[in-house]
């Protein structure tokens, strides 16, 4: 009980396996990396799954690539992977971006030079990190808030014609 006299709720902790959406596992892949020597995509699915957290080789294969994992030597000439400090300001190929926005962009509408790009609830910032990512000339920002993100197309381009390039990408 607390001092206001309403009990006090414990976390629910479940003992078997559990898949993870998708930021929630990428996330538990960077610690990873970060805290131990990782030399192989099967190497991280044991370790999560240690974690508890199923995974599919592919899956990890995907996340890293997301990630920007790459391998790097380290003393003794093993390869480990490593997620550079800066990896989130590399441009993202188009292909990623196309990846991206497929899996995650439901809607597409847009008004003037605002582009409106509606996906499931929590996951936003995956694409509003793509697309900033990416260095698309015809965008100047975006804005993600939950199932959300606005983008603000160069007066040049306009919303209609950057919505209609993000609905291409996004196999819409």
């Amino acid at each position: 009980m607390t001092t206001e006299g309403v009990p006090r709720r414990e976390p629910v902790v479940t003992g078997g396996p559990q898949r993870l959406a998708k930021p929630q596992r990428q996330h538990r892949v960077a610690r990873i990396i970060e805290q131990q020597s990782v030399s192989s995509q099967a190497q991280l699915v044991d370790l999560l799954a240690a974690q508890g957290v199923v995974a599919t080789q592919a899956t990890v294969s995907r996340d890293l690539d997301d990630l920007g994992a790459v391998k790097v030597r380290v003393s003794g000439g093993e390869p480990v992977y490593a997620i550079p400090e800066h990896a989130k300001e590399r441009l993202a190929p188009e292909e990623h971006l196309r990846r991206v926005l497929g899996e995650w962009v439901v809607e597409v509408s847009h008004s003037a030079n605002i582009v409106v790009l509606r996906t499931p609830p929590g996951s936003a910032h995956v694409v509003g990190s793509a697309l900033d990512r990416a260095g698309l000339v015809d965008i100047l920002g975006t804005v993600a808030g939950d199932d959300t993100v606005l983008v603000v197309a160069s007066e040049e381009a306009g919303g209609e014609r950057v919505a209609w390039r993000l609905s291409e990408l996004a196999g819409l």
